[in-house]
């Protein structure tokens, strides 16, 4: 991690910039690094091509192999940042090498580039509004648009923001999601489909050339942990407690990313696993800050040191799981027990349907 910088003196004593002027004081610190980045890369590569081998090696006994499988299911998050931020163009900007490297990577991901680029690209750009932010996150609706659905709305928003669907994003986010609905939905997203062949292929001919449990340990193990932990993150980062939704009119760029994107505190060995997605409220300020310089940039904005916080204390996992609907009254995320019943009009209303 680099050294901190303390306030500039463009901030120290002064008001809190905002807007325009906080989005220009990210901008030196979202300059890539390059043979940082390559030494990163290459570190986390090796470890992912032990923990590969370790997985499927036949002569391990059973629990090591195991224990190998959870080990590539973390790097595997750790990789999947890379490839998060070659497709935000914060790194590899120029480079063939890793092209070829990240767009590889999409298909083991089960998130092809062309999917993934288009609905994450699209959440940054309406996170936490309340009409309009479903595609590429979690839908939300307010306690009045519950009041007004059917019951069968009610329970597809409730399959949606089941923790069964979060922490099975494996299934819900990634096959069906990225690879199947989105291929449905375009043509031009074949390579959901290609990315299914070669993942599932690649676990059959494992366990067939290798032995009975490779498939299992070194493909479908590993990502089911990687996509569950994975989505289990996004969630938690923008449905907590202190998060603010706003409508299309009052919504602001600035503004969610500050207040609708939370810190996640973790240890330094789960922030490495997960490539410093937690501070996930300086990378929503600025998609380009390289994941390796988030901390320095909230270490150096004053701006950025007080955001809504989340951790893995069962506490806050609990607080952030139960957390379902918008209430404006309120100004705060409540839970369906949160909300009075009431009649529920047969017609239901109108709402988006959660994209990939």
């Amino acid at each position: 991690m680099r050294t901190a910088h303390p306030p500039t003196d463009a901030t120290a004593g002064s008001k809190m910039r905002t807007g325009s002027e906080l989005l220009q004081a990210t901008k030196p610190f979202a300059v890539e690094d390059a043979a940082t980045t390559w030494r990163l890369a290459a570190s986390t590569l090796a470890l992912l091509v032990l923990a590969f081998a370790g997985a499927v090696y036949p002569g391990w006994p059973l629990p090591g192999r195991i224990a190998a499988a959870v080990l590539l299911g973390l790097v595997t998050v750790r990789w999947f940042i890379f490839y998060h931020d070659y497709l935000h163009s914060a790194i590899w900007t120029r480079s063939r090498l890793g092209k070829v490297l990240m767009h590889l990577s999409g298909f083991w991901f089960l998130a092809p580039v062309s999917v993934w680029r288009e609905t994450h690209n699209y959440h940054h750009k309406n996170n936490a509004k309340l009409v309009g932010s479903a595609i590429g996150s979690f839908p939300t609706v307010t306690t009045g648009m519950w009041r007004g659905m059917n019951e069968k709305q009610r329970r597809a928003y409730r399959i949606a923001r089941h923790p069964l669907t979060i922490f099975g994003g494996y299934f819900t986010v990634f096959i069906f999601g990225m690879c199947i609905s989105a291929f449905l939905r375009s043509r031009k997203h074949w390579q959901g489909p290609a990315a299914l062949l070669l993942h599932f292929g690649g676990a059959a001919a494992l366990s067939y050339f290798v032995d009975p449990w490779s498939g299992l340990l070194g493909v479908i193990l590993p990502l089911f942990i990687a996509s569950g932990l994975g989505t289990f993150l996004f969630y938690v980062q923008h449905n907590f407690p202190q998060a603010e939704f706003r409508s299309r009119r009052d919504w602001d760029y600035v503004h969610a990313a500050l207040k609708s994107s939370s810190m996640f505190d973790m240890s330094p060995v789960m922030h490495w696993f997960t490539g410093n997605i937690g501070y996930h409220h300086v990378h929503h300020l600025n998609h380009r800050i390289p994941f390796y310089r988030l901390p320095e940039a909230m270490a150096a904005i004053p701006e950025l040191q007080s955001p809504g916080r989340v951790s893995w204390r069962l506490s806050d996992i609990a607080s952030c799981l139960r957390l379902r609907l918008w209430d404006p009254e309120r100004g705060r995320m409540v839970g369906f027990d949160e909300v009075p019943e009431e009649t529920t009009p047969t017609a239901g209303i109108r709402t988006e349907a959660a994209g990939a």
